[in-house]
């Protein structure tokens, strides 16, 4: 099929149907040429509807008050986006690291059968979180999230029940898939169908949860095993999360504002398809619904998504071989445990005011900021020698994770649209799992052919520097379609 000139795509067709051809003009003048359209176009709507029928527009005008006066489901949706983050930790590294002594003991397995355990089932549950996000845009996300709930619950029972390596290994599968798979997935997601003006703070706040957990989890897993064995600890988070929490999304959630009556940012925005808060003073965007394939197509997708990614792999190796880096050191136990709890604290922080920031800067300096940050993060561990430069390395690593979820979360539904978010996401959940199997492969190969952590910790170091760089670059796509672009 012969190629025609690229045009804007917007939400509003009055504005569609008037949509020029922009590839000839450089990038700033064609998303100004963009915005002048959006604003012209939008305001000889709004007159010629009052002109036409003044007692109608006045209509609209009350109803439009009246739905901004009431209160906004969106912020009930935030809690039970959190309580998904928190659903997730029984597969989570931080959560499943209590488990693993108990479980390799009553197993009899050596440290390399339990790692190659936990590493064999998150790359295999990567593979199916791709089709989580199909279900989600296909059937919604309350749907969806009460039937991964119930996966939960059978694959805490699994794992409860374990009596030999190949069943640990479809345990660990099972959780590794739903826990930072698809409740992390359903949970990222629930938010940009509600907010858009301030998504980047209440992605701040949602991901307090996440931080929250990681430092209240481990203790609560501590006494789990303590008092009832490693076998009843798993079955009981697993009756617990869903005893709490598929009443909630049975009776409360709700997929979009539509579905109560409302708006996205209960009317607020003040321009339909124009999504993008106005950043540092620019020209707001337009907004474009990416498929899948459009946005691999995208320089900006592959950076953000390598560079959370990258996060994953460099944290995962760190904190499941945390306490043997650390008595390399000369350090003990206990500072390796009091580093996880700053460090989710430093998390908790810096996410929220990333959020905040994301919704007023543009995210590539915030991308690129936590990178870099991620790199001097883990610098700082290597020469740790006494409690204070490890403390130090957890605050910094946190505080990096903290600035670039902070700008990265929002990213999806901003640069990408919302239509298409479920397999957009799905994709990105796969890729995030899939690497972060192999940052304990690449700590524990290290670790038996050198005799300790240091070659590891390097390659940890210099990984991030060249997305760092690359991350400045990652602007929002051009809100352009080729026409015959497949949909």
């Amino acid at each position: 099929m012969a190629s025609r000139p690229a045009t804007c795509v917007l939400d509003e067709p009055t504005i569609a149907g008037r949509a020029q051809p922009v590839n000839h003009l450089p990038a700033e003048e064609a998303e100004r040429a963009l915005q002048a359209a959006a604003d012209s176009a939008t305001t000889r709507r709004r007159f010629d509807r009052r002109w036409r029928n003044p007692e109608s527009a006045r209509a609209d005008d009350a109803q439009r008050q009246a739905t901004r006066r009431r209160f906004f489901y969106g912020w009930l949706i935030l809690p039970l986006a959190m309580l998904a983050m928190v659903a997730s930790s029984p597969g989570q590294t931080f959560g499943v690291s209590i488990f693993n002594e108990p479980i390799r003991l009553s197993l009899g397995l050596s440290h390399t059968q339990m790692a190659a355990a936990y590493t064999l089932g998150t790359l295999l549950g990567a593979i199916p979180i791709m089709y989580i996000g199909v279900l989600m845009d296909r059937h919604g996300i309350r749907r969806t999230m009460l039937g991964v709930l119930t996966a939960v619950l059978l694959a805490c029972l699994l794992i409860s029940a374990a009596q030999n390596w190949l069943m640990l290994a479809a345990g660990f599968f099972f959780l590794r898939m739903l826990g930072p798979g698809a409740l992390s997935l359903l949970s990222g997601s629930m938010l940009p169908f509600w907010f858009d003006r301030r998504l980047g703070m209440v992605e701040g706040l949602r991901s307090v949860g996440h931080a929250g957990s990681m430092a209240i989890v481990p203790m609560l897993n501590l006494w789990l095993v303590s008092e009832f064995g490693w076998r009843g600890a798993y079955a009981l988070l697993g009756c617990g999360i869903w005893l709490a929490l598929f009443p909630l999304y049975l009776l409360l959630f709700r997929d979009r504002p539509e579905q109560v009556g409302q708006v996205i940012d209960n009317g607020l925005s003040s321009t339909a398809g124009l999504s993008l808060p106005a950043l540092a003073g620019k020209p707001l965007a337009v907004q474009h619904q990416f498929t899948l394939q459009q946005a691999f197509g995208t320089f900006s997708f592959w950076v953000a998504a390598l560079g959370s990614s990258m996060f994953g792999l460099v944290h995962t190796a760190l904190f499941f071989s945390m306490v043997a880096i650390y008595q390399e050191r000369g350090l003990s136990e206990q500072d390796a445990a009091n580093t996880m709890v700053l460090f989710a604290i430093s998390l908790a922080v810096m996410q929220l005011i990333g959020g905040v920031l994301a919704d007023r800067v543009r995210p590539q300096p915030m991308l690129a900021t936590g990178l870099a940050g991620l790199s001097v993060g883990v610098a700082m561990l290597y020469v740790a020698r006494d409690p204070l430069w490890a403390i130090a390395a957890g605050l910094m690593m946190g505080a990096t994770l903290g600035t670039y979820s902070g700008a990265v979360q929002p990213l999806w539904a901003r640069y990408f649209g919302r239509q298409h978010l479920g397999k957009i996401r799905g994709v990105l959940m796969t890729m995030n799992i899939a690497l972060s199997s192999i940052g304990p492969l690449i700590a524990g190969t290290v670790r038996d052919l050198q005799g300790n952590f240091d070659v590891a910790l390097w390659v940890f170091i210099a990984l991030p520097l060249p997305l760092a760089l690359l991350s400045c670059f990652a602007t929002a796509p051009r809100a352009v379609l080729a026409a015959g672009a497949e949909r």
